[in-house]
């Protein structure tokens, strides 16, 4: 007969059922809802972004978890934690569910009736490369950060530190910069001038969020202060 499992490993078991099942859902609708608004198959962009994407989100959250496994529990309960910012449940979901479901259904229905023209090969190799840029710099922050947190709040219970390597050199919120780039890249990739809509509701939300955060950093996290003077762009190399 087996052990029973003690309370720890059951509650690391829910944590990682959680997990995965957000991942299947997240890598199934968003498919299912582009080629069920865009009425067929037959688009091979739509594809090259579904398999992008797909392999980029998944992998990345693989590599987050396996090189800082203490981000699974945090980022399965960060939005129900008490001392997760009120401003930060509200601007959660808008820009990681919202916003980026509200594109996808946008690009397919504009795919289905013609409402945007034709995108040059250049523009939607350039969504690629956008898309790809982003998910990479996004990847580096998440594997760099061990509290890549999936809402604002000072870890004091895992002894958040100010992150200084990688991708924070160059700015101080690259997991942003790169969810910036790739919505504005998936709006190329899928031809669609319409989906840029929620593309700019997701990224206005998300820069209304990097002050906010920023501001609760500046004033709550010690030693960050000294950072944001070395390191003085928050989302944009020699704009912001």
């Amino acid at each position: 007969m087996s052990a029973q499992a003690s309370p720890q490993q059951a509650h690391e078991s829910a944590n990682w059922t959680k997990f995965v099942v957000r991942m299947v859902i997240i890598v199934l609708l968003f498919p299912l809802l582009l080629f069920l608004s865009a009425g067929r198959l037959d688009w091979e962009m739509g594809w090259i972004y579904v398999i992008l994407a797909t392999i980029s989100t998944a992998g990345s959250r693989y590599l987050m978890i396996r090189r800082n496994p203490g981000l699974l529990e945090e980022r399965t309960t960060a939005l129900n934690r008490e001392d997760t910012k009120s401003w930060d449940k509200i601007l959660v979901p808008i820009i990681a569910v919202v916003a980026p479901l509200s594109q996808i259904i946008v690009a397919g229905l504009d795919f289905r009736f013609d409402w945007s023209p034709p995108f040059a090969l250049w523009i939607e190799v350039l969504g690629v490369g956008l898309l790809t840029i982003g998910y990479l710099f996004a990847t580096c922050a998440m594997i760099t950060n061990a509290f890549f947190s999936s809402t604002v709040r000072i870890q004091t219970d895992r002894g958040q530190q100010v992150v200084t390597e990688g991708p924070y050199r160059i700015v101080r919120h690259p997991g942003y910069s790169g969810l910036m780039l790739g919505a504005i890249g998936t709006s190329l990739i899928l031809s669609s001038l319409w989906s840029l809509i929620p593309a700019a509701i997701m990224v206005s939300a998300t820069i209304i969020r990097t002050r906010l955060e920023d501001a609760t950093l500046h004033h709550e996290l010690p030693g960050y202060r000294e950072y944001a003077q070395k390191t003085r762009y928050r989302l944009l190399p020699g704009l912001w």
